[in-house]
């Protein structure tokens, strides 16, 4: 992982864990529950290894690893399900980026 990139959460099917970073513990629960959903569901599907990560500037970014050994892991249905959620979730990952930028980079965010 790179160095100024903060994991907001994630799930892995290899431990059947899931893990939401308590340094956003601002964000509303209702936020955090689809988080969780969509964390485990993709995990549910697809397997592997996947977080939702808040890079440098505050845009969100998804990531999917898995392990050498896994065989069953499907990087197509990977790729399709990370694009499925990407445009399906595109508006809670803009509020999540404008959290971001507000109350942990502190920006003075101007809204049109």
């Amino acid at each position: 992982m790179e160095e100024n990139r903060i994991v907001l959460c994630g799930a892995n099917s290899y431990e059947q864990k899931y893990y939401f970073n308590e340094k956003f513990a601002g964000i509303p629960q209702s936020i955090k529950d689809e988080l969780h959903i969509i964390c485990v569901l993709f995990t549910e599907e697809v397997g592997g290894i996947f977080t939702v990560v808040f890079e440098e500037d505050g845009n969100v970014a998804i990531e999917t690893n898995f392990a050498d050994d896994d065989f069953l892991y499907d990087e197509i249905s990977s790729g399709l399900m990370v694009g499925k959620i990407k445009n399906s979730r595109q508006e809670l990952f803009e509020s999540l980026s404008l959290y971001y930028r507000i109350f942990i980079l502190q920006e003075d965010v101007v809204l049109d």
